[in-house]
């Protein structure tokens, strides 16, 4: 999961970063509305986490100009402002969800988690697929009921194909997904995850097919 965090607190944003960093995802931090709505405009990101009070483009502007260009990526507002009237108007505006400052990481964290569900068309954090389940909860994964062992990155890797099926992954794509701007992979870091991630998945149902010269697709799976 690639997240963008628009937080001009850097303490704050600098703390978000930690949290979803330690859990594997790829995370970029900007603290200027005018370099976020840039950003927007080139790059696609699974979930946008919005402040509002930001210096030179605020986050009403960037939500408006998000949806606008007809921009689906789920949005979570982190606010200050507890008023009613007000967290209707950021809703009505095109705003996912929103939390509340101060707030508990833990509760942050469940919110993502229902805003990706509610975006990729998924009900519950498990997902199952042929005899494998994956459980974004707790961040798990089992074979046949089996628990297997796998590292962050090919987590996080088995989570993109399973919330693309039926799309062909490019390795820029798979990048886009895992890795932050202040990453620097190799190129070949993809063909190594894929790789380690097909050994270790060799008794599930899934099936990796690299198709030469555009990508990698999960194949329907075995039963």
């Amino acid at each position: 999961m690639r997240i963008l965090a628009v937080e001009d607190d850097e303490v704050l944003g600098e703390a978000i970063c930690q949290r979803f960093t330690k859990m594997g995802q790829g995370i970029d931090l900007v603290t200027s509305g005018d370099v976020a709505n840039s950003l927007l405009k080139r790059h696609e990101y699974d979930l946008i986490l919005l402040d509002l009070n930001l210096p030179n483009l605020n986050g009403e502007q960037i939500l408006k100009k998000l949806r606008a260009r007809a921009s689906n990526t789920p949005v979570l507002i982190l606010t200050a402002r507890a008023q009613v009237e007000h967290r209707i108007e950021l809703l009505d505006l095109g705003a996912d969800d929103y939390l509340t400052k101060p707030f508990d990481f833990g509760e942050l964290e469940a919110r993502c988690r229902a805003l990706l569900r509610r975006n990729q068309g998924l009900g519950k954090d498990i997902i199952s697929y042929g005899n494998l389940d994956f459980d974004r909860k707790s961040c798990t994964v089992t074979i046949a009921k089996e628990l297997i062992d796998l590292k962050q990155r090919e987590f996080r890797l088995l989570e993109i194909f399973l919330t693309h099926q039926g799309k062909v992954l490019n390795k820029d794509e798979l990048l886009d997904h895992l890795y932050s701007f202040d990453d620097s992979p190799s190129p070949n870091a993809i063909e190594t995850y894929v790789a380690r991630l097909r050994k270790k998945l060799v008794n599930s149902s899934v099936d990796i097919k690299t198709l030469r010269g555009l990508g990698y697709l999960l194949a329907e799976p075995n039963e």
